[in-house]
């Protein structure tokens, strides 16, 4: 989400194309939706675009910032990203420094971990798309930015979000990802109605009994279930691994990810252990070969597919394993909960006006939720669900390395960079651009309505490329990205066929955010 996104793309630090289609009519009128949970009257929106393409004759200015002294910088910095500032605050903080969007600095998890944890920050719409360009920048071992987990927990493979194009594996083992998408497309909507059906009958359950119900837990089962119902044909309750498949890929994610993330430990013990020392693999071995043995017994016609692309069955697995349980799941486990967050906080207004919409398409397909009318009759929940990965990415972070020298960007100066150096973008700020958007901070639900739309989503840029471009061998954008997106609009879906509204308490999580259903309103019309 990712990836947080989701198959090949860094969907969860989280992850086909098909052409957009525009709605068949603009909507009768249009209304804002602000972030609070009371409901608000009408306000007439007014679309805004510039163009983040800079003039040419930019003024070149050097790259301000510094990375400090050897050692004791990466940590100050480490320090301070994760302890004293905060994400979002440390960005800020050096924007204003430097006046500049564009800046030296040191990322996490720095030493020891990270020998070379020095960047250049790319923060704004202008610069951030340069890392999409596989001429310009190398991918190579950079999924998780300046440091890379052992390939212990990948079967002793670099799996494919490791890799760069340029790599002869590269593009047979996308085309592989590309095939376990579509072989089973028509399982894909059932699968999902199937596994969220029982999640929502159980978040009733709990929330009559108790006042109210976590989303988190039974979202990580949905999802699990309905990824190896859909995509590999076999249920995990029907299998060895029974109930378990969750609990396990959130461990051995920690595993890979642990010095990016904060766990609520004192800072000093979290510092010195979870960002300075690598969880041995060997803790985590006899839970991931249950995962993999599951993908073996599961995914017969893609190891066929496999075969012909020249791809070793073994090498086939634990990519399979890394798309469909750290992209995917995991770019669903971030990313609905946010949606949700967002939606819920928008208010009655935007809820009666997605329940409308939602049931009237079903209505006219004979009560059928079909591909067709998700695509054509429902342009408010594509649209809110293209606002919540504007302004909430599962994919916060992006990494490149220079193939060359070069000039980047921003919108209002030019840096030259050098050849070998490293390049960093955090994605909320290039997506909350005031240069693109208008109230960027500000969830609208119905920004995306309107001819301004497919401008507005060439800066829609979660799944490591434009939401108006798509995933190819040769590059490194999402392989699921538009899996993603259709699982994202089911998810709103069900929710509307179920339910008139409904209210929620959200809190920060390691992983995203903590959702708890405090009331859901049966749908009455």
């Amino acid at each position: 989400m990712a990836a947080a996104a989701a198959f090949t793309g860094p969907s969860y630090t989280p992850h086909h194309r098909c052409p957009h289609r525009s709605p068949s009519h603009r909507p009768l009128f249009s209304i804002s939706i602000r972030n609070s949970i009371s409901d608000h009257s009408p306000t007439t929106t007014t679309p805004k675009f510039a163009s983040a393409s800079p003039p040419a004759d930019l003024p070149l200015r050097k790259i301000p910032g510094d990375y400090g002294l050897p050692f004791l910088g990466p940590i100050k910095d480490r320090h301070a990203y994760f302890y004293t500032e905060g994400c979002d605050a440390f960005f800020r903080s050096r924007i204003r420094r430097y006046d500049s969007t564009v800046f030296r600095v040191n990322m996490p998890p720095g030493p020891p971990l990270s020998p070379d944890p020095r960047v250049i920050a790319l923060l704004d719409a202008a610069s951030f798309p340069i890392l999409f360009d596989v001429s310009a920048v190398e991918k190579r071992d950079l999924f998780t930015g300046t440091f890379m987990p052992s390939t212990d927990l990948t079967g002793g493979f670099r799996v494919l979000s490791y890799l760069d194009p340029s790599e002869p594996l590269h593009a047979p083992l996308k085309k592989l990802l590309f095939f376990l998408v579509s072989h089973r497309r028509r399982s894909v909507i059932p699968e999902f109605r199937r596994a969220f059906e029982s999640l929502f009958s159980s978040l009733e359950s709990e929330l009559a009994m108790d006042g109210k119900a976590d989303f988190g837990p039974r979202n990580d089962r949905a999802c699990f279930d309905f990824l190896a119902r859909a995509l590999l044909g076999r249920d995990p309750a029907d299998s060895p691994l029974g109930s378990d498949g969750p609990a396990i890929i959130l461990k051995w994610v920690l595993f890979q990810l642990g010095p990016l993330l904060t766990l609520g430990l004192p800072g000093i013990i979290e510092d010195a252990t979870l960002h300075s020392l690598r969880l041995p693999p060997a803790f985590i071995r006899s839970d991931y070969a249950r995962l993999a043995d599951f993908f073996r017994e599961s995914a017969g016609p893609v190891f066929e597919e496999a075969d012909r692309l020249g791809i070793l069955r073994e090498e086939a697995v634990h990519n399979l394993v890394f798309a469909v349980c750290f992209n995917s799941f995991g770019g669903m486990k971030i990313f609905f909960p946010n949606l949700l967050k967002w939606i819920g906080r928008a208010g009655r207004q935007l809820h009666s006006r997605l329940a409308a919409e939602v049931r009237a398409a079903v209505r006219s397909n004979d009560g059928e939720v079909e591909m067709r009318a998700i695509e054509e009759q429902m342009p408010l929940v594509k649209s809110v669900v293209y606002e919540a990965l504007r302004i909430d990415p599962p994919v916060p972070m992006q990494y490149g390395r220079a193939k060359r020298d070069l000039i980047i960007r921003s919108h209002d100066a030019a840096f030259e960079v050098k050849r070998g150096e490293m390049l960093f973008g955090y994605q909320p700020f290039a997506t909350r651009d005031s240069r693109i958007f208008d109230r960027p901070e500000e969830f609208v639900g119905d920004r995306f309505f309107g001819e301004d739309r497919d401008e507005l989503l060439r800066y829609v840029l979660w799944s490591n490329g434009p939401e108006t471009e798509g995933p190819t061998p040769e590059n490194k954008q999402c392989a699921g990205k538009d899996f993603v997106v259709l699982v994202a609009r089911l998810l709103v879906v069900e929710l509307f066929l179920r339910y008139d509204s409904f209210e929620i308490q959200v809190a920060s999580s390691a992983l995203g955010s903590s959702v708890k259903l405090t009331s859901m309103k049966r749908a009455t019309f």
